[in-house]
């Protein structure tokens, strides 16, 4: 299958499923892999898995907005670039995508690392764990990246190593609607696929700047999923980053990636 194929099929199959898995309110969809990171954090791969993922997924560093981050994804030269999405034995692999929102967050940190410097991090929907080495690249005290596939954990591990750091903790329970947690900083990309998801990160990312004082930052493409929610009405544009070349062909024509600040007005509170 074209990379296109494989972008639009996971998009539109990520969107089912992590809907499917919060309206639940479990941690996980079927994944066809039953453990690994359990509930919590993980800290190894078992071999058979690494094996795996190193056979099946290429180390790049280029053709993104952060060049000094090494990840494993999915690349052209990948046995199963021409497979079909179903072919994939472990489901369906979003953390193997590096997608433009997530490069804007990651490139953003990186830029200004005062903004995560000694401070504890939230990285939500985390996939292969970039915006989360950033911030610990950046200084950041306390990292937990947080993705409902156990596979994107696994991922997360190898891309540490990849960067010569030691694994931060990773969780794979569903944290939307969760109690509240102590974090500087909430981290979330590319996440606002579907409307009921949408609606349950507004509330809850709202709930977690009443409780403290929880800086949110945001980043997305300009996808018309995220455009039409009225979440919009509470962001503000921090910087906007124009994708280079190959993640432009990759994203359906996409020129830009923005970083958004999530600023809930009290006087939209209802909104």
């Amino acid at each position: 299958m074209a990379f296109h194929g494989w972008k639009r099929l996971l998009f539109l199959s990520r969107q089912k499923a992590f809907a499917r898995a919060w309206r639940s309110g479990k941690g996980s969809p079927s994944l066809g892999w039953k453990r690994c990171c359990h509930g919590e954090a993980g800290t190894s791969v078992t071999p058979e898995m690494r094996a795996f993922l190193e056979e099946n997924t290429e180390v790049t560093s280029s053709g993104n907005l952060t060049p000094e981050i090494q990840l494993r994804l999915l690349t052209p030269r990948c046995r199963f670039w021409q497979e079909k999405l179903d072919s994939w034995p472990y489901g369906d692999p979003f953390w193997a995508i590096y997608w433009p929102g997530g490069q804007a967050l990651s490139r953003y940190i990186l830029d200004n690392p005062w903004i995560v410097n000694g401070k504890s991090v939230l990285d939500l929907g985390s996939g292969c764990g970039a915006t989360a080495i950033a911030a610990v690249m950046s200084g950041a005290s306390q990292v937990l990246a947080n993705d409902i596939d156990p596979i994107a954990g696994m991922a997360m591990i190898l891309n540490c190593e990849l960067n010569h750091l030691n694994p931060f903790p990773i969780t794979i329970r569903n944290m939307i609607n969760s109690e509240v947690g102590d974090w500087d900083l909430i981290v979330l990309g590319d996440m606002f696929y579907d409307e009921q998801l949408a609606d349950g990160l507004h509330q809850w990312l709202r709930k977690c700047m009443r409780t403290r004082p929880t800086q949110v930052l945001i980043g997305d493409p300009g996808r018309h999923e995220f455009l039409r929610h009225r979440i919009h009405r509470h962001l503000h544009k921090v910087v906007e980053y124009s994708l280079p070349e190959a993640a432009r062909q990759e994203n359906n024509g996409l020129t830009s990636s923005i970083v958004w600040s999530y600023q809930p007005s009290c006087s939209l509170e209802s909104s």
